[in-house]
Parts: structure tokens; C-alpha cells; sequence
């Protein structure tokens, strides 16, 4: 699996807004994109998507901006890079037993292996939310790799 770039983007997007949330005021995009180094064009299309998947807020007119539909701790980076870039999975295979998949020697194995893979990469970016991502900003010691 490759984490696009909207898939970074919108991370980093979600942790500053994550890192700043205990001031409760939104953010604006220019700030945000000050702070995350991101292009303000390119970030307020990825926050539109990430506002449609019910993952962020926003507010109009003076002091507006964005701020998190959820908690920090109730925000995994799977379901961040899902909302911008779709579905987590391992390739483009389709599915074990459907439409004529397994019609060809040793597909429908290979198949099935796929969707596990894709399986695992979802679990395993499920693990990670905006809270563990803050933590580790805030100490640079921490592991890089959930203990579990």
C-alpha cells in the first residue's frame, strides 16, 4: 500500500488541527497551511473531503475555520486516508468468488490473500488516532510503531 499524498496531507492537516484543539477556537486555512508547511489551494480541497466524511467542521465569517467533528481519540489515520483517497486496500483484484474472479488457475488463492493484506493495512492504520499522533508530537521518544 502507498498513502497518497492526499492521504499525508490530510493527516498532517488533522494533527495541527489535533495539536491546537484545546484552545477550541477553529482554525483558519491559511493558518493551518502556515503551520503544516501545505499548499492552501490544494489543503482546502482535502478539508472539504475530510468535512464530507464527517471527520472535521467548519465555521463561516470572521474567525472561522476548521475544527474536529470528534474527538482526537476517535479519529484513526484510517479512517483519514479512507476519507480522501477511498477504500484501504491492497490492489484493484476484485473479490474471491464473485463475477468470474476465480476463473483462472491459482486466482481465487491469490485473491483471497489480497484481501487479507488490504484487510490487515486497515487494522493496522486503525490503530494509530490523532491522540497517539499528538503524543508523539508533543515526545519526540516515543515509539514509532503501536505496542500491541
Amino acid at each position: 500500500m502507498k498513502v497518497s499524498t492526499r492521504g499525508d496531507y490530510a493527516s498532517r492537516a488533522l494533527l495541527s488541527l489535533s495539536l491546537h484543539a484545546a484552545d477550541g477556537a477553529p482554525t483558519s486555512v491559511r493558518d493551518m497551511a502556515e503551520r503544516t508547511g501545505l499548499p492552501q489551494p490544494y489543503l482546502e480541497q482535502i478539508l472539504l473531503a475530510l468535512k464530507g466524511a464527517g471527520l472535521v467542521r467548519s465555521k463561516r465569517g470572521v474567525g472561522g475555520g476548521y475544527v474536529l467533528a470528534r474527538p482526537p481519540s476517535e479519529i484513526t489515520l484510517g479512517q483519514i486516508v479512507s476519507a480522501v483517497d477511498g477504500p484501504i486496500v491492497a490492489g484493484d483484484f476484485g473479490e474471491p468468488h464473485q463475477n468470474g474472479a476465480c476463473d483462472h488457475e491459482g486466482q481465487c488463492v491469490l485473491l483471497a490473500v489480497w484481501a487479507d493484506v488490504g484487510h490487515h493495512m486497515r487494522e493496522h492504520l486503525d490503530c494509530f488516532t490523532l491522540a497517539d499522533m499528538v503524543a508523539r508530537a508533543r515526545d519526540t521518544r516515543a515509539p514509532v510503531m503501536p505496542l500491541h
